[in-house]
């Protein structure tokens, strides 16, 4: 188990737990719901890095490097905490 993967999960295991007392158990499922591409692309960014051939719209012609796939997983999982920071900041500024 490396780094990645504790500190990812500890993430997720966060907003499942946010989203519960903020919203119930529907945002609790949608904030597990959202964490699951994320935590794929962090998990396992070799091997998803790694994959050439027909994708949704399209083919991916080249493998991707792994670190940059486990970089945009960070960026997503984030994506969320970041957004909530944003709106604070702007709100205590009006």
């Amino acid at each position: 188990m490396n780094w990645n993967r504790v500190l990812s999960t500890m993430v997720v295991a966060f907003y499942i737990v946010v989203g519960a007392f903020a919203g119930g158990a529907r945002a609790a499922f949608l904030a597990a719901a959202f964490s699951m591409l994320p935590l794929a692309c962090i998990w396992f960014s070799e091997a998803m890095g790694g994959y050439v051939g027909p994708a949704w719209r399209g083919a991916i012609t080249g493998p991707s490097p792994g670190l940059m796939v486990c970089i945009a997983g960070w960026l997503l999982l984030l994506l969320p905490a970041i957004v909530e920071v944003v709106n604070v900041i702007a709100g205590s500024k009006a």
